[in-house]
């Protein structure tokens, strides 16, 4: 059976912001903390070893695969700065457009700090991934 690596854990939020080994990044870490959990109305929790989400929601794809992730989160990686939102909706691409210095993977958006980027687009980003989700996701 697959076994998802990025699960919910108890351990300590501040702790692992504490130890970003840059001063920089640890203060956007900081910013980004504030912006989440003021626009989520969720406490931060974090996701796997270094995934600092909020609020959660069940999937099941038509594959069987099935698991619980984040509504959206973010991570203060060693490169860039990693935020997750919801793939597949359309909304989320128009809004990037406004949305400052940024790349996108295939899940994430990359940013190198919170200072390039719009943080009104910022909130508006994460006020859409949680309704996309919950739309598509209803039985959370």
């Amino acid at each position: 059976m697959y076994e998802l690596k990025t699960k919910e854990t108890d351990n300590s939020v501040i702790e692992f912001i504490e130890n970003v080994e840059s001063p920089k990044k640890r203060e956007d870490a900081y910013k980004l903390l504030d912006i989440f959990t003021e626009t989520t109305g969720y406490e931060a929790k974090m996701w796997g070893p270094s995934i600092i989400g909020f609020g959660s929601y069940h999937y099941k794809y038509k594959t069987g695969h099935e698991g619980d992730a984040p509504l959206v989160g973010f991570s203060p990686r060693k490169a860039k700065i990693s935020l997750y939102f919801a793939t597949g909706d359309t909304k989320r691409e128009q809004l990037l457009k406004d949305f400052g210095k940024h790349t996108t993977g295939k899940a994430c958006v990359y940013i190198n700090k919170v200072a390039d980027i719009n943080v009104d687009v910022l909130k508006a980003l994460i006020n859409q991934s949680i309704t996309f989700l919950k739309e598509t996701y209803p039985n959370n």
